[in-house]
């Protein structure tokens, strides 16, 4: 793959060149270059985290706005359970499903009934004895590319199936281009989404040839006129039919394995920067303990996304309750997991394997990446290791690739830079002391002359 389509994007005007970014970032796209952020695209895989710390908004993402309806006939809403969570529990799924309509949407169709389909497929492959082990949930493209850049070992430990939102995409079309009747070509499918990397899974999709879903929309795009619509919903505007609890449970971290049933030795495991973490131990072979890791990029999970509204522990303990709620009506009603498919996973497909992103390549040619790794140990080495930042790479190893690759020098780190106006300040008094004889003759006799003078100048006072 040559070129990388990305929905994070920085604004270079509003970019003050602070380091908060560069630190964040985990896999270290990110460097301070002529006052101004520079993101290396091969690198990024759009986690969002630096929307999250820049304090002067210079990153932001690109999704797309109500306006694009206009493009197709019909336009189908993919709600994101974490949508649920952004409003107390009071407000019913199926007011907040009448909103979207209420806004313009011809019809809705829940991302939570595609995640009923993929952990019903999940459960059956984690019964299989010939996988790698520990699986890795697939379901967050910002893991899935984290893999591809930085863990490109584990590509064949991620679960083989398509994203919850591929799946309610496609069981969407199939329902409305009947209702409608007219070519699926006609309907645009919006995925309402609280991160930027659904965006770039809809515009550049990993293991498929192309995604069903047309375009992303951010929640926080659309929360205000939601809000201004849901107060003059009533109970008969409401005949639309929500997913079940574990459906919607995704949306928390936890509710994936939740979903997903049995095996009991499972982790879960959010934030980028604790994934990271948890991905080297895999890679290192100390996790052959756990059958099943439900991975996600963001703290909290989905309901702590960048694009979205509440305060992520607000929104936790309003799905919590939520939840709660719709557990005790499922139960009460005998709604089961996928039963709107009639409890099949055959909605789910098995994308293609992955293949890693070489981003992280020293050079193409094997001798001289191993020339370059001896240089950047000796150049470590040389470095002071405190990881400042100040240089405009996130660490000193960093900055020794950097130098190692021709993309900055020793001197950018400032104690570097320090010693050497030091040295240089040292050297100049060296060569001030080294003046040649005739010179030194003729300074004698200045100061000779000089220290005369004073000398009568003081006797005269």
């Amino acid at each position: 793959m040559g070129e990388y389509f990305h929905s994070v994007y920085l604004n270079p005007a509003l970019c003050k060149g602070c380091v908060g970014c560069i630190k964040s970032c985990p896999t270290e796209a990110i460097r301070i270059r002529g006052g101004k952020a520079q993101i290396t695209e091969s690198r990024c895989i759009d986690c969002g985290e630096c929307i999250r710390q820049c304090p002067n908004h210079a990153k932001t993402a690109i999704t797309n706005t109500m306006s694009d309806l206009a493009q197709y006939e019909y336009n189908i809403a993919l709600p994101a359970p974490t949508l649920y969570a952004q409003f107390k529990a009071d407000i019913s799924v199926e007011t907040i499903l009448c909103g979207l309509m209420k806004i313009g949407f011809d019809g809705v169709y829940e991302v939570a009934k595609g995640a009923e389909m993929v952990s019903l497929a999940t459960r059956k492959y984690l019964q299989r004895t010939d996988i790698k082990r520990p699986a890795i949930s697939s379901a967050c493209p910002a893991v899935v590319r984290l893999i591809q850049v930085k863990f490109p070992e584990l590509l064949d430990h991620l679960i083989p199936f398509e994203a919850p939102v591929e799946v309610a995409a496609r069981m969407a079309l199939e329902e409305y281009s009947k209702q409608f009747a007219v070519e699926p070509g006609k309907i645009g499918t919006w995925f309402i989404t609280p991160c930027p990397a659904k965006m770039t899974a809809v515009k550049q999709p990993v293991g498929l040839d192309r995604s069903n879903v047309t375009g992303t929309i951010a929640i926080s795009q659309i929360y205000g006129d939601l809000l201004r619509v849901l107060p003059k919903i009533t109970k008969n505007d409401c005949q639309l039919h929500r997913a079940s609890w574990l459906g919607i449970g995704w949306a928390v971290s936890g509710g994936e394995k939740e979903a997903a049933g049995p095996p009991q030795r499972s982790l879960v495991v959010h934030d980028i920067h604790s994934a990271s973490e948890i991905l080297e131990q895999v890679a290192l072979g100390k996790m052959k303990e756990i059958d099943y890791i439900e991975c996600l990029a963001c703290a909290g999970g989905c309901i702590g996304g960048p694009l979205t509204v509440e305060n992520r522990f607000v929104a936790e303990a309003n799905m919590q309750k939520r939840l709660q709620i719709i557990h005790q009506e499922d139960v009460a009603s005998g709604h089961e997991i996928g039963q709107d498919v009639g409890g099949s996973d055959i909605a789910v497909t098995t994308r293609r394997p992955l293949e890693a992103r070489p981003a992280m390549q020293l050079d193409k040619d094997i001798v001289k990446a191993m020339h370059k790794v001896e240089l950047i140990e000796k150049i470590c080495k040389r470095l002071p290791g405190l990881d400042c930042g100040s240089c405009g790479s996130p660490t000193c190893k960093a900055l020794a690739e950097d130098i190692a690759q021709g993309m900055a020098s020793e001197t950018d780190c400032v104690f570097k830079l320090r010693e050497r106006v030091r040295d240089l300040a040292q050297e100049m008094v060296d060569l001030a002391e080294k003046l040649p004889p005739s010179l030194d003759k003729d300074l004698n006799e200045l100061c000779f002359i000089h220290n005369k003078d004073s000398k009568k100048q003081e006797e005269g006072s």
